[in-house]
This record gives C-alpha cells, sequence and structure tokens, in this order.
C-alpha cells in the first residue's frame, strides 16, 4: 500500500529555501500550515489577514515572506545604491517592537541571514532616527506615530521606494481609534509610493473579520477584501475566579480584600502577569504587594506614565525571569513573549471578553498548552461580570469594538504632514484618502473643507496669518507656507493627547521646589498635582514621596513618609467601558437563578435578599427603584450599559427632573447603575405622571435636550481641545519649548468660543460633536438602551434601600456630579448596608 504525499510537507519544500527548512529541522519542529499558505499568499502578491490563537506563531507566520525573500536578494554590488527598507512592522506597543526585534533577531542569526533588523519608537534616541533614515534596515519595526513622520519628510518617497511588504501586528487593537485611522492614511500614502505593496495583518482576537480584511486593502466600488487565514485550536485556558474567604466588597476597584491570596497565588508559580485596568490600580496593588511580601520576592511595576528607562529595566528582567510577579496596565497586554510567566492575574474586571483573551495569552504563550490565570472581583458586581467573562472565553465569543469613520481632524493632520513632504495635487490626494476605509464614504465637499481649513483655519480665523499653513500655487498644487510649519507638524505629530503632564523630578526632602537636578522618575497629570499642598504624600512608581511644589512643568517631589494620608494618582483616560456583550450576559445572569450556583455564596445570597426586597430586572427590562432615606428621596436604576453611558444618562434626567420641580441633588454613575437624589419625592411625581417614568426615559432625551446640555457644558470643550491639538490648529510643543496644559487649555477655549459665536458649522466643531457622541457621551449605546426599553420599564417603589442599589450608594459622594443645587452627603456604610440586608438574624431567617 502506497503512503499518501504529505502535501503540506511538499509545499513547505517548494516554498522554502534550504536554510529555513534545516532550521525548522533543528530545532524539532516543521512549518505550520499557516505559515506555509501564508508564504504562498504573499508570494503571489495578495495582502491577507491572519487570525489565530496566541502562541500559534502568527509572528514567524507574518515574517517568513520578507525573510525569504531579502535571503533570496541579490548582494549589493560596489558602488550600488543603498536599498531602502523592505517591510515595516506596525505595533500598537513601543515594548512590543522591542520584544519582537529580540525574538526576531534569533531566527536570522541562527539562519545566517544577512538581514538588519531595528526599531524605531518614541524612545529610539534623534541620532539613530537620523542614521536610519540615511543608511536604512531591511526590516523596520515602528509604531504608528513614527511612520506618520516618516511619510512626512521631504525624503519619504526615496525612503520606502524599496517597501515591499509592511506587517500589521495585534491588528485589531491598531484600527478601532483615531490612531487607526491615521495608520490608514499612512497606508494609503505608502501605496501611492509602492502600488503594489502587500499588506498583513495579524491578530487573535476579532469579532469581525470582514472590517479588517477591507481596511488591508485599497477601496473601491465594491469593496475589496484580502484574503484571509483563519488558524482554529489552541488549548483552551485554564481560568477560575477567586473565591475569597473574605467578604467580597460591595463597591470599590481595590480589591485589597484578595491581596493575600493573591500573594499566595504568586509565591506557588515562577512568574505571575498581574493585570489592572488603570494606573492608580497599578500603583495600589505594587504598594500592597510590598506590604505583605514577607519572603523579598522581586515584583516589579509597568505602566505608560512611568520613565522609560525604568520601564526597559522592568523589561529586561522580565526577559531574564528575574522577576516574580510584575504589575501592569495595557502597557503588557498585547503580543509580548515575556520568559516563563506561568500565571495571569485579573485583578478587577476585564470589562471586555477579548481583552480578557488577549491579556490571558500571555500566560504560556504556546498554542497547545493551557493558558493559566486567575480572575479577581473587586465588588459584588464584578463576581457577575468575571463570571462573564470567564465563559464567554470558553465559548469563544468575541466583543472587539465596531471600527468608526475617519474622523476630519485626522483627517486635517495628515493634509498637512502630506504637504510637509511634498506639494500636492487635491485631486490626486482625494482619491488617495477614499482608498482608506475609514475614509471610503468622504465626500468631496467635506474633503474640500478640510484642505480649506488647513489652508487658513476656516471662514472664522481665515484674517489670522498664524492659521495659514499651506496656500496654493500657480500650479494648482498646494504647499507649506513656511519651513517652521514642517517642523512644527514633527514635534506635535499623532492622535494620543494626553491630558497635560508634569515629570516628577525627585529631589532631597526639605530642599523645596526651587532646587534644580534630580532624577526623573515618570509623569503625573497637572491637574492631580494642583491638587496637592506641600507635604502632602502620595504613591507613584512603588514610592510614597512628598509633594514639595510646582516648578514650571515639574512636580518636585522628595521621600515621602509619616503619618500623612497617601494619596493614589488618578488618570483621566484610566478606565476601559464595559463592552455591551458583556453587559447583556450580566444582565442574562441576574434573570436565571439556576446561574446562581457558579457564584460565591455570600453573591448568590445578596442576590435572593434582593428578589425577596424588591425584584430582579428580567434581560430587556429597566429596573427602576424609589425609596426615601435621611430626608432624600433616590431614584435607582440598572441599565448595565457602561459608566459613560450612565453618565450621560444621568446628566440628561437631572435636567428633567429639575423642569419637573424635583429638586435633583445629584447622580452618581458605576457600569452597572446610576443613581438620582432629589428633595422632591420622585415616586409621587412618577404617579402622578409628572414626569411618567416612560417620558422621563423617553428617546427624545437625546434630541433637544442633549443639544441644550451640550450647549452648557464644560465637556464639549474639553473634547474640542482635543480635535484641536490633533488637527494641528493648536501646536503643544514649538522648537525649544514646549507649552503648558493651562496655556494649551486657554488657546483652545478662546477659539471653541469664537468658533461657537461665528462659524458654528466649522469643521473642527462638527469633529468635536461626533467625537463627543462616541466618547464621553456614548450616545449610540444610550439610544439603543432607550430603544430596548421602551415598555419595558419595572418600577418598585421600597421603604428603604435594596441590596442591589448598595454598592451605587457607597458611591454618593467619592465622585458625584451636582444637579440643581449642592449638598453634602455623608453616609455610614454599615448603617446602609444593615439597612438594605437586614441584621445578621433577619439574614439567616430569609
Amino acid at each position: 500500500m502506497t503512503a499518501k504525499p504529505d502535501l503540506h510537507a511538499e509545499t513547505a519544500t517548494a516554498l522554502l529555501p534550504g536554510p529555513f527548512l534545516q532550521w525548522f529541522e533543528q530545532k524539532g519542529w516543521s512549518p505550520r500550515p499557516h505559515q506555509t499558505e501564508l508564504l504562498a499568499r504573499t508570494r503571489s502578491g495578495q495582502s491577507t489577514l491572519l487570525i489565530a490563537p496566541t502562541g500559534a506563531g502568527k509572528t514567524l507566520a507574518g515574517f517568513l515572506p520578507s525573510l525569504v525573500e531579502l535571503a533570496g536578494r541579490q548582494k549589493r554590488r560596489p558602488g550600488e545604491a543603498r536599498r531602502g527598507v523592505h517591510t515595516l512592522y506596525i505595533s500598537p506597543l513601543k515594548a512590543l517592537a522591542v520584544d519582537i526585534q529580540r525574538n526576531l533577531g534569533k531566527p536570522v542569526e541562527e539562519i545566517g541571514l544577512p538581514i538588519a533588523i531595528e526599531t524605531r519608537t518614541g524612545d529610539t534616541p534623534a541620532h539613530k532616527r537620523q542614521r536610519q533614515k540615511l543608511n536604512p534596515p531591511d526590516i523596520l519595526l515602528t509604531t504608528p506615530e513614527q511612520l506618520a513622520l516618516l511619510i512626512a519628510g521631504t525624503d519619504a518617497r526615496r525612503f520606502f521606494e524599496d517597501l515591499r511588504i509592511v506587517i500589521f501586528d495585534e491588528l485589531h487593537s491598531l484600527v478601532t481609534s483615531k490612531r487607526g485611522h491615521l495608520l490608514a492614511l499612512a497606508l494609503a500614502r505608502l501605496r501611492s509610493f509602492v502600488p503594489d505593496l502587500r499588506a498583513i495583518g495579524l491578530s487573535a482576537t476579532v469579532a469581525e473579520p470582514d472590517e479588517l480584511r477591507r481596511w488591508l486593502v485599497p477601496q473601491a466600488s465594491p469593496p475589496p477584501m484580502a484574503g484571509i487565514i483563519t488558524v482554529a485550536g489552541g488549548a483552551k485556558p485554564d481560568i477560575s475566579i477567586l473565591e475569597s474567604q473574605e467578604r467580597v466588597p460591595w463597591a470599590g476597584h481595590s480589591a485589597r480584600y484578595a491581596i493575600p491570596e493573591i500573594y499566595d497565588a504568586v509565591k506557588k508559580h515562577k512568574t505571575t502577569l498581574l493585570f489592572v485596568n488603570t494606573r492608580s490600580q497599578a500603583e495600589m496593588l505594587f504598594q500592597e504587594l510590598w506590604r505583605v511580601n514577607e519572603d523579598s520576592l522581586p515584583i516589579a511595576l509597568h505602566h505608560g506614565s512611568l520613565d522609560v528607562g525604568q520601564r526597559r529595566r522592568v523589561e529586561k528582567a522580565m526577559g531574564d525571569n528575574a522577576l516574580r510577579a510584575i504589575v501592569a496596565t495595557s502597557t503588557l497586554d498585547l503580543g509580548i513573549d515575556w520568559g516563563d510567566v506561568d500565571l495571569v492575574v485579573h485583578v478587577g474586571a476585564p470589562k471586555g471578553a477579548s481583552r480578557l483573551a488577549q491579556r490571558i495569552g500571555r500566560a504560556n504563550h504556546r498554542m497547545d498548552e493551557p493558558s493559566k490565570a486567575m480572575l479577581i472581583p473587586a465588588n459584588r458586581f464584578e463576581v457577575l461580570e468575571c463570571r462573564a467573562a470567564l465563559e464567554a472565553n470558553y465559548l469563544g465569543a468575541q466583543d472587539t469594538p465596531p471600527l468608526l469613520s475617519g474622523t476630519l481632524d485626522v483627517l486635517a493632520q495628515h493634509i498637512l504632514g502630506t504637504a510637509c513632504s511634498s506639494p500636492f495635487d487635491a485631486d490626486q490626494l482625494f482619491d488617495e484618502v477614499r482608498s482608506a476605509a475609514p475614509y471610503a464614504g468622504l465626500d468631496r465637499v467635506a474633503f474640500d473643507r478640510v484642505v480649506d481649513f488647513v489652508a487658513n483655519g476656516g471662514y472664522a480665523l481665515k484674517t489670522y496669518d498664524r492659521y495659514a499653513r499651506i496656500r496654493r500655487t500657480r500650479e494648482g498644487l498646494w504647499r507649506i507656507t513656511h519651513p517652521r510649519i514642517a517642523q512644527q507638524y514633527r514635534l506635535n505629530i499623532g492622535t494620543i493627547v494626553e491630558m497635560p503632564e508634569l515629570n516628577v523630578r525627585y529631589v532631597r526632602q526639605g530642599r523645596g521646589a526651587s532646587v534644580r537636578g534630580g532624577r526623573v522618575l515618570g509623569k503625573v497629570e497637572e491637574y492631580f498635582a494642583e491638587t496637592l499642598r506641600p507635604g502632602d504624600n502620595f504613591l507613584f512608581a512603588g514610592k510614597v514621596l512628598r509633594f514639595e511644589g510646582i516648578r514650571e512643568n515639574e512636580c518636585i517631589v522628595s521621600a515621602g513618609g509619616g503619618k500623612t494620608q497617601i494619596i493614589v494618582p488618578s488618570y483621566a483616560g484610566g478606565k476601559f467601558p464595559l463592552s455591551t456583550y458583556l453587559a447583556d450576559q450580566v444582565r442574562g445572569m441576574l434573570a436565571d437563578p439556576d446561574h446562581w450556583q457558579a457564584l460565591p455564596e455570600q453573591v448568590s445570597d445578596w442576590l435572593r435578599l434582593q428578589e425577596e426586597k424588591s425584584v430582579l430586572p428580567k434581560r430587556g427590562d429597566l429596573l427602576v427603584e424609589t425609596f426615601p432615606r435621611n430626608e432624600r428621596h433616590y431614584m435607582v436604576c440598572y441599565p448595565f450599559e457602561g459608566r459613560l453611558a450612565h453618565q450621560t444618562l444621568g446628566m440628561l434626567l437631572t435636567r428633567r427632573l429639575e423642569r419637573a420641580g424635583a429638586l435633583p441633588l445629584g447622580f452618581v454613575a458605576t457600569d452597572y447603575s446610576l443613581a438620582v437624589w432629589a428633595l422632591d419625592d420622585m415616586d409621587a411625581l412618577f404617579k402622578a405622571k409628572n414626569p411618567s417614568l416612560a417620558n422621563l426615559f423617553g428617546e427624545d432625551m437625546l434630541g433637544d435636550d442633549l443639544e441644550a446640555w451640550l450647549n452648557d457644558s464644560w465637556m464639549l470643550k474639553r473634547m474640542f481641545r482635543t480635535c484641536a491639538v490633533i488637527a494641528g490648529l493648536i501646536e503643544k510643543r514649538f522648537p525649544g519649548r514646549e507649552k503648558t496644559g493651562r496655556q494649551v487649555t486657554v488657546s483652545a477655549d478662546l477659539i471653541y468660543d469664537v468658533l461657537r459665536s461665528h462659524e458654528p458649522d466649522h469643521i473642527l466643531l462638527q469633529a468635536t460633536r461626533a467625537d463627543a457622541a462616541a466618547g464621553l457621551l456614548d450616545v449610540g449605546r444610550l439610544a439603543d438602551m432607550l430603544s430596548r426599553i421602551r415598555g419595558r420599564i419595572v418600577h418598585k417603589h421600597l421603604e428603604q434601600i435594596s441590596p442591589l442599589a448598595v454598592p451605587i450608594m457607597l458611591e454618593i459622594g467619592k465622585e458625584s456630579v451636582n444637579g440643581g443645587a449642592n449638598e453634602s452627603l455623608l453616609m455610614e456604610a454599615a448603617d446602609l448596608i444593615e439597612e438594605a440586608m437586614g441584621t445578621d438574624e433577619d439574614r439567616a431567617g430569609a
């Protein structure tokens, strides 16, 4: 009997040069089918999306076509011009680019390939970046911002003339924001230099693959798509939820109750990666772990505000397996393969099934071995969310956010960058921009308005010379008005506009804020530093620091300690939204008592008591509870639509209640619920239908009410500031100096007021409103919720607080937003919980 030929082995032999096959054989490996298939497709000229689980060899698959082509390239003859970059690798994280260089360098060296691989990120020294432009490597590992800088260079066409392949790692993470819009425009620009450029997208977590397939190729009608390779399989992760012996808190995000159990898990594993959702949580958790670290285990901290030197030291120690635990934010949750990480601990709910899958994949990082993870809910509602995320992971559910249409402020930045490179023809650039997937629907009128804005700032600002950045030549081409425009553009490039930050500079205690020198530990947001008084202690970079004062753009600190209260810095951009998928799963869990068996006893008891004292909402319903307490009247509702949508809902509800004469005093929102409190009896108003609950939650609130509130709100000014910086209307940095956050804000506020008065349809005001609707307000999600609950509002009048309302009531006073009157509510948590749950005897009887 003749054995069947191994077609895959034959394909690999036909596609891979001898040295590659020998390398695989020496390693005891064989090329995987998806690796050779991607090689074949790329060789045929096709752009391709590869979706594969963690550990499936995505990175090697993505680079294999480049390595094979470079290995077969003729050697450069004496006197021949230097070649340009052959392959661009685009990473969402600087740390990931550094990691890829380390991991890719090993097979290149072992196969003996004469290939130069270098990184180019914001951390790369200026002299090295300049040398790279004169003598480019074969493979350049970089970030979207550095790519935008390169294509804005006067030598961009020459630099990229030899480019053949561009690889996008963790593509799902790159494309869902303004950063992705700028990157899509950069890709379109690269294709204008190299029409036959091939794009490879790599991703492990994708909800809508066709969106990414369209993003990878130039758009036309009908929209074309890249090819797709999907790798099935991969070991199911081993995920558990901590069932603590301690009481799970009602509210809060610190998870301090579980610190001893987290430390015990760290001791039992080689290397533990501990993920949190915010930088302030990272600082707190790191400090708490060191407080109980009786064994002096090496534990490190990694987040985006730390000094780059400290981050690199941590990354090197991780690569050397010199750490037992690393506390990290999203700076380490993508693709990175760090040493012997054998446990991932997620402290706090993950807010998304795809985000959890991404972070869990950092453990083992091998396809055929299960990743091990432990979820630590910080409060009782998070127990439900963690359970929903765990089940979603086992089902393979994905909830990466959808792609959005390209924004006009990003387009303005790209147009100016194009002019910085060389004069452009508007007709040709319009066609080029429309070939980028996010801008495929852009009309010519909008494009011309953006060009006009870049040229003179728009109608209301055109009399000011400072806003004249490009002008039209006699030949009809657009070019920059002065070389300094290009210089300023390069200093202000990018779409990540952080809140104003100050360097944290460490000095010896007692020397005050006037002293010069000292080590920089990282950055804190300016508004946080302005709340401190000299002598205050705060937690940063894993240290207790004493605030000495502010000097120019620096926060001066010294060694802290003593009995003064320790403050943890907060960061405005730190919170992830709860995904729609997980929110729906939590609603379903609440409505299904059979599901409660999988929950810790104290949480299932809480839900049973809620069912007895009030009701639990059905999956499609909105439960609204009203009750009096301490001479105030409360309304608590449970939409489970995320903090942003709830905050917008709270703002609109308080406006409507003010009109009804309910005298609302304020509201507070979490990911799960919303509480409004008032002087008047809201229950009586609802019974008298003044207003009715149906009218109060009517979909029309997103019309005139939203418009009126936005016009009076500080929120649009805050968002306009971001759009103005991205669009280049306001420069944060100038050659040799930098504006303070306060100066940027004042400039933005003045321009905003001028435009609102004289040009209300200005493109930046349009961009601001679109951003606010999608970001700060989450209007689309709120609209879906109001439509879903129409006719399905369940009102329960209670004489006292319900068990389900305890978490949101404990938030009052922490971060409330005032309504029509000011007040300060101080509550004793023990009294509130006892009122809702009853005494121990009551609970035993129940």
